[in-house]
């Protein structure tokens, strides 16, 4: 068998269907899990409502194994770390802002 730097590199191929290219919207999520596996359930909620209860529609769940929890993890503390580096140049003094002129 072929060590890990031998075999030839693979490419994921998947395909959406049109309707679900846009995905779905949620602002909240819950995390819950067992002995065998992560359940991440996201929601898309409204928080403008002043009762007890918040309305809330669940627009997906995913379960996902251990070790692709920790691969996901590290994929969004990754991304995540990549979005704040750039976030962090466009708030710096030279780099000018929507209402300032570009020639400074």
């Amino acid at each position: 068998m072929p060590d890990d730097d031998e075999r030839p590199e693979r490419q994921i191929n998947i395909h959406f269907a049109p309707e679900d290219m846009a995905g779905h919207y949620a602002n909240f999520a819950n995390v819950s899990h067992s002995d065998y596996e992560f359940t991440v359930t996201f929601a898309r909620v409204d928080h403008e409502v002043e009762d007890d209860e918040i309305p809330g529609v669940v627009v997906t769940r995913v379960n996902l194994s251990p070790k692709f929890m920790r691969e996901l993890l590290d994929a969004m503390e990754d991304n995540y770390s990549k979005w704040l580096t750039r976030e962090g140049i466009k708030n710096l003094p030279e780099f000018p802002g929507p209402d300032e002129p570009k020639d400074r």
